[in-house]
């Protein structure tokens, strides 16, 4: 999937409303965000807590940091959010920002958005180890 599909799906439907039913990790209570995008972040895309405007994060597409990154989703969390094709997948990640010249991505634990239904949930993935929590975003 290439970060294009993340603008064009929120092309399509204006802002997109999330429901995270298990919450984000450590953020279990949030159950509602909106992904937000301004093209002039691209890549970058706001993940905006619906009821507590101050929680926010940051969100890349893993395939723009990580060409073969191959994400390995277990079949209940696939389940939890009604996945039945990976083709219907957005797989977004958590972005870090150390500094104003360093940034990281979690690519142990993405975001996966069913397009169809807008349910999300945090996952990590069975294949984990082959990723890092801290992979480092290369500047330009």
């Amino acid at each position: 999937m290439k970060v294009a599909d993340t603008f064009e799906v929120m092309e399509n439907t204006g802002a997109l409303r999330i429901q995270v039913p298990a919450g984000l990790l450590g953020l279990e209570h949030i159950k509602e965000y909106e992904l937000v995008a301004n093209p002039a972040e691209e890549p970058f895309v706001w993940l905006q807590s619906a009821g507590t405007p101050d929680v926010a994060f940051l969100l890349v597409s893993p395939f723009v940091v990580m060409s073969d990154y191959q994400p390995d989703i277990c079949d209940s969390d696939a389940e939890a959010i009604e996945l039945r094709d990976s083709e219907n997948a957005l797989v977004l990640n958590i972005v870090t920002l150390h500094g104003e010249s360093a940034a990281t991505v979690n690519l142990k634990g993405p975001i996966v958005i069913n397009r169809h239904t807008k349910v999300a949930k945090q996952i990590v993935l069975q294949n984990a180890a082959d990723y890092s929590v801290r992979h480092q975003i290369a500047a330009g």
